[in-house]
């Protein structure tokens, strides 16, 4: 068979973008395994989350000479994970496991991505203050040793006397 040859400004586009995805990967599937409260090493729905994320992106290269291809794709991903969350809400052990989806999603924005407050409200759609309410909140629930509804973690102060102690 004969194979195809690349016209100069495909070539050119399919390098930008490999160069992108080689720098950026990284941290982005690492921001996806966040998001989905995965392991870091079974990571198979964060896998999929940026594949689609990455994809979409490559679609939309040629609009974003002027916008970071990074911003894009991670706004892409935090949209397509708010529009899936339901399919996130049980984790498997993650380090952010603990937390809402909604939770985690914020928290990963603002503090893992550096996103500004106005800008995840705006990306998200919600009030400033919601979104600065659930990050609190989010940071308040990592910083409880206990898993909710224990009571038992390291640390932690029994919720009920025994009989007779005083």
């Amino acid at each position: 068979m004969r194979q195809r040859r690349q016209s100069p400004v495909r070539s050119r586009r399919a390098h930008d973008f490999e160069a992108f995805v080689a720098g950026a990967a990284g941290r982005l599937l690492h921001a996806a395994t966040l998001l989905t409260g995965e392991p870091p090493r079974r990571n198979p729905q964060a896998q999929q989350l940026l594949v689609a994320a990455l994809a979409h992106t490559y679609a939309q290269w040629d609009r974003l000479r002027d916008e970071d291809p990074y911003d894009a794709t991670r706004a892409e991903l935090a949209t397509r994970f708010a529009r899936t969350a339901w399919r996130h809400h049980r984790t498997s052990g993650g380090l952010l496991s603990r937390l809402t989806p909604q939770e985690r999603l914020i928290l990963v924005l603002r503090l893992y991505e550096g996103v500004a407050e106005e800008q995840t409200a705006a990306l998200l759609g919600l009030p400033v203050e919601r979104v600065r309410a659930i990050c609190a909140r989010a940071v308040a629930a990592l910083r409880d040793p206990a898993p909710s509804g224990t009571g038992t973690g390291t640390g932690a102060r029994p919720r009920y006397r025994a009989a007779g102690a005083s």
